[in-house]
């Protein structure tokens, strides 16, 4: 699976490709210059799609202690306008990373809270959550991005922004850049020092191949209601995945759930259940967020059994349908159940540390010494600008 979080419209009528549009119902398996033009279609539109819903800050949202919605007003006021500015320019010239920065933040909040352990590399207390099956296939340029903006962040404002912050951050900007709502984050979060296990990943990142029975009840252990649960599967609504993620469903006999011709189409990216290669998540409007995705459920044309099972599951199949019908409400209930899912297990206050580095806890960070004095003099030249 790739570029989009686990397991976690106009059009409410049945609609089925035609031949002459399987070129972009399919982009991947295309004509270039199909994709091309879609891309481009897409590209131009998002500036302005993105401005037509603006989610009001909801002040009165539950927000754990030593989170604020205001944390680094005055440690860091513009750490918002840093992160959102540079990733304008990634998406710019890739708008597929903004389901790989979306993605990341899901892996990190779902496996031992929303502290930047997804982030950091292997030591001698073990391997690294990025080698779980789950997570050997998050992008490699996700993690480079949120080391660049922490770069970006800490060059202006010193190390007073933890990495678990710009992750949430990086998440909000690439849902409201791909079109979908923005809202305001609580921020204030530290950064772990600790990695899960490899069965601890496992444990806590629902396989695409699981029913809708088994990703609510493992969501309802982290306080996650059907409502989040099927409004966080709408970020599968940006995002490609592997074939091996899906192919279950393919062969050796394909499933009744699925429409026949999107099955077809399916096949033709991967012909065989050992194909190595890759599809969109969303055949309408793949590289826009918006919830395109609940009408792919209602086509039978989800591409997990994570995804479609939401339609069949009697609880959630009335959720999937208020949201293909209501964008507006999608929207909604996306923003809380984010800000919900951005504050489990967090560490405040004294619990955590910020990072000089992201990948690196700061005692084993062997330039974290001349990082201090690097710091110290930022401060030290901050007070004597005050000073004039």
């Amino acid at each position: 699976m790739l570029d989009v979080p686990i397991n976690i419209f106009q059009v409410c009528h049945r609609t089925t490709p035609s031949s002459s549009s399987s070129s972009q119902l399919y982009p991947s398996m295309g004509a270039s210059s199909s994709s091309t033009t879609l891309f481009l279609v897409f590209s131009s539109f998002l500036i302005f799609a993105s401005l037509c819903y603006v989610s009001e800050a909801d002040y009165s949202a539950p927000i754990k202690k030593g989170l604020s919605w205001d944390f680094h007003h005055k440690s860091c006021q513009k750490v918002e306008k840093i992160v959102r500015k540079h990733l304008k320019k990634v998406f710019k010239e890739d708008i597929g990373q903004a389901a790989g920065l979306l993605r990341l933040h899901f892996h990190d909040c779902f496996v031992q809270g929303c502290d930047g352990s997804v982030l950091l590399d292997g030591s001698h207390g073990g391997p690294s959550e990025q080698t779980a099956p789950p997570n050997q296939s998050l992008r490699k340029q996700a993690f480079n991005i949120i080391e660049d903006l922490r770069g970006l962040v800490h060059r202006e404002c010193g190390r007073v922004v933890s990495c678990a912050d710009i992750v949430a951050l990086a998440a909000r900007d690439a849902v409201h850049l791909s079109g979908g709502p923005d809202y305001d984050v609580p921020l204030g979060r530290k950064d772990g020092l600790t990695f899960a296990t490899q069965n601890a990943t496992l444990d806590n990142l629902p396989a695409p191949t699981s029913n809708a029975s088994a990703i609510l009840s493992a969501l309802a252990s982290k306080n996650l209601t059907p409502t989040d649960v099927v409004a966080l599967s709408g970020g599968h609504t940006i995002g490609v995945s592997h074939c091996s993620s899906f192919t279950p469903r393919l062969y050796p006999t394909q499933d009744p759930t699925m429409d026949k011709t999107f099955a077809h189409g399916l096949k033709e990216v991967c012909p065989t259940n050992t194909t190595n290669a890759t599809t969109v998540m969303d055949i309408y409007s793949p590289i826009k967020f918006d919830n395109k995705y609940y009408v792919d459920l209602i086509n039978r044309q989800g591409l997990f059994t994570s995804d479609q099972d939401l339609y069949t599951h009697k609880d959630t199949k009335p959720i999937v349908e208020s949201f293909a019908h209501d964008e507006k409400l999608f929207f909604e209930k996306f923003t809380q159940a984010m800000i919900k899912m951005g504050q489990l297990e967090v560490l405040t206050g004294a619990k955590g540390e910020i990072r000089a580095h992201c990948s690196i806890r700061n005692t084993d960070n062997k330039g974290y010494f001349s990082y201090l004095v690097e710091e110290e003099d930022h401060y030290d030249l901050g007070s004597k600008e005050e000073l004039r």
